[in-house]
């Protein structure tokens, strides 16, 4: 089982930490991880873009001239798609570009995520995010003591924790998750992810 050092604010070490081989430990598998990026970036497409077809756009739908005798080709409505102005054929409309992927697909992305991550020396764990106050800045203090001056992923056990919701909320490129919402993309996204180390123990069961 990989050992990681626990630390503090100070970024003094206060401990270790033995998490799971299946999880922090796996075989990087950069299909999976494709495919989990490619499926999150699917599901936030807005999928809105919209043409008008013919009974939608404006115009009356009045005969223009009589069936015949005109010499002219016959036409029905000024709102045909063979008009200038008219509607359109065959065009976009609303659609939902989500689709479902495979359970052990996605648990098999994040387990490769967080190895990567690992590996790379991106992750840290921290003893727990007790902080003092709930201001931006002293938030900022922690991540600079903790030398994370790039787009940091922290992420906590469920429970509600205001100080560290408030403190965090404004630092650009900072995002804070639970560990139910960890996602492949989000662990991408961010150069370092910290840890809490109720919330390292929690994946470490929850994805083994």
């Amino acid at each position: 089982m990989p050992k990681v050092d626990v630390i503090d604010f100070k970024n003094e070490k206060v401990g270790e930490i033995e998490l799971s081989d299946a999880v922090f430990a796996a075989a990087v598998n950069e299909n999976l991880i494709y495919e989990s990026v490619r499926n999150y970036l699917a599901g936030q497409r807005s999928g809105n873009a919209k043409t008008k077809v013919r009974r939608e756009v404006a115009g009356a739908g009045k005969k223009l001239w009589r069936q015949k005798g005109t010499g002219r080709a016959r036409v029905g409505s000024i709102r045909s798609p063979l008009w200038r102005h008219g509607g359109t054929t065959h065009g976009p409309v609303p659609r939902d570009y989500s689709y479902r992927l495979n359970r052990k697909m996605v648990l098999g992305a994040l387990r490769s995520a967080l190895s990567a991550k690992l590996r790379d020396g991106e992750l840290k764990v921290v003893a727990g995010w007790t902080l003092a106050d709930a201001k931006t800045k002293s938030m900022a203090k922690v991540l600079q003591t903790l030398e994370l001056n790039r787009k940091v992923l922290l992420v906590n056990t469920n429970d509600a924790n205001r100080n560290l919701e408030l403190g965090s909320r404004n630092l650009p490129g900072v995002k804070l998750v639970a560990t139910h919402e960890v996602t492949t993309y989000d662990l991408l996204a961010h150069k370092h992810v910290v840890l809490s180390e109720a919330a390292a123990i929690k994946l470490s069961e929850a994805l083994a």
